[in-house]
């Protein structure tokens, strides 16, 4: 199945860890949780519309039904999983310029971890630990996340131009009017198909 929902990609990514390693990743994760500066390079990357990491310990891992048989596993799992705008590629390349410190302190507790630099090294672990996403839930398939701030900041703008109309007379409203055009022609967004890449 494709992990592609019109703009949207959606990765999973499982890697085992020994369980030794899991209580330093979750101190980790402690610190980048209630030290929002530290998320900051993360945040910044519009193109990502979610993204989180989630250890599984080896004694919770998913248990379906009494007739499954319990596995003796020997990795705590770490599971990342993201939905983002753009190609598999500029992705992993956008992570690795941008968030290689931060990604090397979260992946270098997982088992064969390269380092997020140089990429080439980087791409082939990935590919070999990432899962095709079987389903996934996207309320705007057709738009990125930028589309989705634009249409907000248009949004607020026709609001506010909706409040002036009351209480406007006509040459106020054309002023009004063209104020407001000037302010949201950077965002009128261009939602649809995303473009093809090859």
């Amino acid at each position: 199945m494709s992990n592609i929902n019109g703009k949207v990609y959606a990765m999973n990514v499982v890697t085992p860890m020994k369980p030794w390693k899991t209580w330093l990743l979750r101190t980790l994760f402690f610190a980048l949780w209630n030290i929002k500066p530290l998320q900051k390079d993360l945040i910044n990357l519009s193109f990502i519309e979610f993204a989180r990491w989630v250890i599984i310990p080896r004694s919770r891992f998913p248990f379906l039904a009494h007739g499954q048989a319990r596995e003796n596993l020997q990795y705590d799992y770490l599971l990342f999983f993201s939905n983002f705008n753009g190609t598999w590629n500029q992705y992993i390349d956008a992570f690795s310029s941008v968030l290689s410190r931060g990604l090397n302190l979260i992946w270098r507790w997982s088992e064969k971890f390269p380092g997020s630099v140089p990429v080439t090294p980087f791409k082939e672990y990935i590919a070999q630990v990432q899962f095709d996403t079987d389903y996934y839930y996207t309320a705007y398939p057709y738009a990125t996340a930028n589309d989705l701030k634009a249409a907000h900041i248009v949004q607020a703008s026709l609001d506010q131009l909706a409040q002036q109309a009351n209480t406007s007379d006509p040459k106020q409203f054309a002023d009004a009017y063209l104020h407001f055009v000037l302010q949201v022609q950077s965002h009128l967004g261009n939602t649809g198909e995303a473009p093809l890449v090859s």
